[in-house]
């Protein structure tokens, strides 16, 4: 602790807050506990569009988010000034709401789902309707598509590699693809054979399951993003809502890991891939903090109201299915091989 006495404050919450603390849960186990993973590529793209010229003081941001990426961009915007405007839909916890109104956020709360691409779609057709009426005089961040969200995780990658090395199992969440892949992209360059496993959830269309409704959030998407580099994934998983919610309290029971449900996804996976592979060191990206959780994944009653309380027993190990789109709950892996979607799709159709 002395150490830490010695150090100089940070500049800002950004500054502080931006990279995770490493934990350690087994002997070849560590975890990567964000308070919340996304303020790191808010805050990079947003200083890099700063720099660039790209965003000048009197322009509006506004983005598409249902999670912490929009507490990130809200975050950054207050410390820089910026009016942010945020679309969202019903599916945004109130306590997340209340944050960002508190920071100086509109949000813009969309009620309509598109019948192809679901909430996201909706939400990309309002800000694009909005981007048409504010003209040059708005910054949309593209958080989906700008190459500006996986290269911000070269800081977390050397993060890594400075503790670990490179030569390191990364396993993490999927939705954007911003921090797997540009976590794995800047640690492949020091060490090729680092690997990554990617988490994923049922009826998510990134790696080929038919989209559908999705109880876990912070994960999966009705859409391919741009920034999900199929290439780069070894492997994927599949967890389901009730598996993911009871790993989410086994991980804080266990090591007192106070997280939100997309780290206990990646927890179980990470895990297991550590028994697998004992000489292999495997980090755990957590992304968010338990602290918009307590009153539903650990809440019994929230779990009870939801089918969720007796459903999500952590399994030992995956079912291990022949293609992703025939994956079944509650929990399944695919080898994925550092592919592109169409190879693999394709898989299927030839074998049909």
């Amino acid at each position: 602790m002395d150490a830490v006495r010695r150090r100089l404050p940070f500049s800002s919450y950004s500054d502080a807050y931006a990279l995770p603390s490493i934990i350690k849960c087994g002997t070849n186990l560590y975890l990567a506990q964000f308070a919340f993973m996304k303020l790191l590529p808010a805050k990079y793209i947003i200083e890099k569009a700063l720099a660039r010229g790209n965003l000048t003081h009197g322009m509006k941001v506004i983005e598409t988010s249902s999670g912490t990426f929009a507490l990130g961009l809200a975050v950054v915007c207050r410390e820089h000034g910026f009016q942010l405007e945020i679309f969202t839909d019903p599916v945004m916890d109130k306590g997340l709401e209340n944050r960002l109104i508190s920071l100086g956020a509109e949000v813009v709360i969309i009620t309509e789902k598109a019948k192809r691409g679901g909430y996201q779609r909706s939400r990309l057709d309002a800000l694009n309707a909005r981007m048409r009426q504010l003209g040059s005089s708005c910054f949309w961040p593209r958080q989906y598509e700008t190459p500006d969200n996986p290269a911000a995780y070269k800081l977390f990658a050397d993060q890594i590699s400075e503790m670990f090395g490179a030569d390191v199992t990364v396993v993490g969440s999927v939705g954007s693809g911003g921090s797997t892949c540009g976590t794995i992209e800047r640690l492949r360059q020091k060490a090729p054979g680092a690997r990554l496993v990617g988490v994923d959830t049922f009826n998510s269309v990134i790696f080929g399951q038919p989209d559908g409704e999705r109880k876990l959030r912070g994960l999966g998407n009705s859409l391919v993003p741009k920034n999900v580099k199929h290439e780069l994934y070894d492997e994927v998983h599949f967890i389901s809502a009730p598996l993911a919610f009871a790993a989410t309290r086994t991980l804080h029971e266990r090591h007192a890991v106070f997280a939100g449900p997309t780290s206990g996804a990646s927890y179980i996976v990470g895990r297991w891939r550590a028994r697998q592979y004992p000489d292999d060191t495997v980090v755990v990206v957590c992304p968010d903090e338990g602290h918009r959780y307590v009153d539903a994944v650990y809440d019994d009653k929230w779990l009870e109201q939801n089918g969720c309380l007796d459903e999500g027993v952590p399994l030992d190990a995956p079912a291990t299915e022949n293609h992703p789109s025939t994956a079944l709950p509650p929990w399944n892996r695919y080898h994925w091989n550092r592919r592109s979607r169409e190879a693999v799709l394709h898989l299927l159709e030839n074998a049909s």
